[in-house]
């Protein structure tokens, strides 16, 4: 651990303590945001009193992205989340900006400091040490994803950044200056090691012993970890955080049955129904929208801050002496599909897919007919098959009643040759919205 005093702490210990931090928050929240100070007080919440301690905080509202974005104008470029001046910023990411103006992520360098801290934290869990020669493939550039390659460096691993989408200059460093570990998403990996076998190259002998997965969902999923480790010869372990709160918050330790908190005394976390935004207790088996408010940020600092990632809790306890939570990511509530009632995540149709590899590659493409989560069935999945079959309708016809009876979801099954399907170097998409109709 890399501060065993504080994750090795017990989670009721945890809270405690946070506590103090949150009632500072609340305060630092109603004199610097002006967006914090008009949404509480509608509240009739004025004062850090009137909000009380930890164990009221589900009295308070949530925060929406899109609240957030719609305070956004020529005047206040970030937001009116912004709590310091201009000045006092060290550093201002951005998103994509897919949806139009992009977003903006700033950080006083106090902030900046505690995001590398947790960080360190979660990628440390997976058992790197300082002098590990380990490969990022993050195209960083604007994006949150630079405190990971400024985490790398204060880890004081040897780092060898080659970028997003160069997969000869990945494979040439990997077999030039033997890597211990590669840092990428799953998309990528599977696509890496794909690339690999066309080339001859065999990678499961390489020098690589370790993926760090992050970015999306799919490296916990069973069946793309087996394939993953089985093509890479290499330990995976994922990391998850999000941009708005922190990058990297949860991380995967070697015994690698979920990826534990990493952001106690900082960051405060909460799982709720996402329908009805009820507390859901952070208990084994639980299932929920992780929910998150920064116990000491001064920037832009959130409360209740909706992640949108859809977890299960899969233990409380662990053998690594860490005794936060861990989780698995199950998908985003906002990919979240609804046919004929049931909840269906596409990373959860993937999983049942991948139980007939080696018939089939493990990419998907669900093809919604309708805009908007609710769908009629049959819900539309196009599978693709990792080579030649004699009788597809039967794969078909399979994949179909494995998916009705896991998930209780009725599909039609489109099969398509290996390679039809986009990769990705970075986050896979798996649902595609062009055929569907309003």
């Amino acid at each position: 651990m890399l501060e065993p005093d504080i994750e090795g702490r017990s989670w009721s210990d945890q809270a405690r303590l946070d506590d103090d931090a949150y009632r500072r928050q609340i305060s630092y929240l109603l004199e610097h945001s002006r967006f914090y100070r008009a949404k509480l007080g509608a509240e009739n919440i004025r004062t850090a009193g009137d909000a009380g301690g930890l164990a009221e905080i589900d009295r308070l509202p949530f925060t929406e992205k899109d609240e957030l974005r719609a305070t956004r104008t020529a005047e206040d470029p970030i937001g009116t989340h912004l709590a310091v001046p201009l000045d006092r910023l060290a550093r201002i990411f951005s998103t994509s900006g897919t949806t139009g103006t992009p977003s903006y992520v700033p950080l006083t360098a106090e902030d900046l400091t505690d995001w590398i801290r947790i960080s360190s934290r979660s990628y440390s869990a997976s058992g790197v040490k300082p002098g590990d020669r380990l490969i990022s493939t993050y195209g960083a550039g604007p994006f949150v994803a630079g405190v990971t390659l400024d985490t790398f460096n204060a880890l004081n691993l040897t780092h060898i950044p080659v970028g997003a989408g160069n997969t000869d200059r990945l494979l040439a460093a990997i077999a030039l200056l033997k890597a211990d570990t590669v840092a990428m998403t799953p998309s990528y990996a599977l696509h890496v090691a794909e690339k690999a076998a066309e080339r001859d190259i065999d990678l499961a002998a390489s020098s690589v012993r370790r993926l760090l997965v992050a970015g999306e969902p799919g490296g916990g999923e069973p069946a793309i970890r087996a394939k993953l480790e089985a093509a890479w010869g290499a330990d995976v372990t994922e990391a998850m955080g999000i941009g708005d709160i922190a990058v990297s918050l949860w991380g995967e330790c070697p015994e690698r049955h979920g990826m534990h908190f990493s952001g106690h005394g900082l960051v405060h976390v909460e799982l709720i129904d996402p329908l009805s935004g009820a507390t859901v207790p952070i208990v084994e088996g639980a299932e929920g929208e992780l929910v998150y408010t920064h116990l000491r940020h001064r920037a832009a600092p959130l409360l209740r801050f909706r992640s949108r990632d859809h977890v299960r809790v899969v233990g409380e306890t662990c053998a690594c002496g860490r005794a936060s939570p861990r989780i698995r990511c199950i998908g985003r509530t906002d990919d979240m599909l609804i046919v004929r009632g049931v909840n269906v995540f596409p990373t959860a149709l993937r999983e049942i897919v991948n139980e007939f590899r080696p018939l089939v590659s493990g990419v998907i493409s669900v093809r919604p007919l309708h805009k908007g989560p609710r769908q009629n069935p049959p819900l539309r999945l196009v599978v693709e098959l990792d080579g030649p079959i004699a009788n597809g309708g039967e794969l078909a016809a399979r994949i179909a009643v494995r998916l009705r009876d896991a998930l209780v979801v009725t599909t039609t099954i489109e099969l398509v040759p290996h390679g039809t399907l986009p990769r990705s170097s970075y986050k896979s998409h798996l649902v595609d919205w062009t055929e569907a109709r309003a």
